[in-house]
């Protein structure tokens, strides 16, 4: 099989080091950077993340700083969430959208104060976008990728471990909201947040240099606990309906059609820049949106690429991401269907590298 050449270009992390010692199996390139995709295998990896603890380098969800007077006013004109409300300490999860109310980007904003602000972003360049809106409409704020390489720590027994590294005080976090924690001498931002429905941390260092010192920290303090270095799990994001950005929704959709209508309050986010375009949709509705499907059959092998969904001879979808799920014995899915076929129950085709396999929409995820 072909290997990746690496070069600067394609960046390792603080914590490379000890992926590497932890036997890292697979990568994939994510913001330019390295991203583990297994370590023992992707069942093995998903039956431990379920029952134990797993440290995890996302690193690769690089941060896009918003510095100065206009942080918070910039902030607003990306998203069509009303951000009004949210105080600093809390994160909120944000699609960021074009002037036609295409996904750009489906990040965490994290509100350090008024006048700064983090964006955790997914895989794709929402930098160069970010500059551009800065810089067009001479807002006084300063747009930036600061040194900053979040560390995740998920699992069942993520609070224990958590708790002996950076004490009690850590399990008060609320969902979604986060806190500043000492370590080394240095201050780190530590959110109950995570790529993963098992529960967990992600932990933002700042400062490359410590990100040894605390991967080590964090596996010492979790030899009885089984901890493992792992990363984000086919499997268990399929089952939890954690949607991946250029896999299951391009620019080419809106965050209605994504399902993230919920996290769009577009008639009161004045100032983002695709409101105009999402208060049409909103009035018309999506004519296809991100459903859970169930295929049949044996296990199928991970997408490389969209496959079609079809009810009656004729085409009314795609399928992004599939595996097999142990737990639920079955095929899960994360497909975009058309509206005609989107009810939960109908049967529909799916063209699989294997064949065409039958299939079900299902009602909602299955954790």
């Amino acid at each position: 099989m072909p290997q990746i050449s690496f070069s600067r270009r394609l960046r390792r992390t603080p914590f490379s080091e000890g992926v590497e010692a932890a036997g890292v199996k697979g990568y994939t390139v994510y913001n330019r950077m390295l991203l583990p995709t297994v370590f023992e295998s992707v069942e093995a990896d998903y039956r431990h993340l379920k029952n134990h603890v797993q440290v995890w380098d996302v690193s690769c969800e690089r941060q896009v700083e918003l510095r100065g007077p206009d942080a918070a006013k910039l902030m607003q004109m990306l998203t069509p969430r009303d951000l009004r409300g949210m105080l600093p300490g809390q994160c909120f999860y944000v699609p960021i959208v074009d002037e036609t109310g295409g996904m750009l980007n489906d990040p965490v904003a994290v509100k350090l104060s008024d006048d700064r602000w983090w964006i955790s972003i997914a895989d794709s360049d929402l930098l160069l976008w970010v500059k551009g809106i800065a810089n067009g409409y001479r807002l006084d704020v300063l747009v930036d990728e600061p040194d900053v390489s979040p560390l995740a720590v998920q699992g069942p027994k993520a609070d224990d471990l958590m708790a002996r590294v950076f004490g009690d005080r850590v399990r008060d976090i609320r969902f979604f909201k986060f806190d500043m924690f000492e370590f080394e001498g240095r201050d780190l931002a530590v959110a109950r947040s995570g790529y993963s429905k098992q529960g967990g941390f992600e932990i933002y260092v700042e400062g490359s240099e410590i990100g040894m010192p605390l991967w080590n920290a964090l596996f010492t303090a979790g030899e009885d606990q089984q901890v493992r270095a792992g990363c984000p799990n086919l499997i268990e994001r399929i089952e939890g309906g954690l949607l991946s950005y250029g896999n299951d929704m391009t620019d080419d959709n809106t965050p209605h059609e994504c399902g993230l209508g919920k996290f769009c309050n577009t008639h009161t986010a004045i100032g983002c820049i695709g409101r105009d375009a999402l208060l049409r949709v909103a009035k018309e509705g999506p004519v296809q949106q991100i459903r859970p499907i169930a295929i049949d059959g044996e296990a199928v092998l991970p997408c490389d690429r969209p496959w079609p969904v079809f009810a009656d001879g004729k085409r009314v979808g795609q399928v992004t991401s599939a595996a097999w799920s142990p737990d639920f014995q079955s095929n899960v899915s994360i497909g975009m269907i058309r509206l005609s076929h989107w009810d939960a129950g109908t049967a529909v085709e799916v063209e699989t590298p294997d064949g065409m396999r039958r299939a079900t929409v299902q009602e909602r995820f299955w954790i």
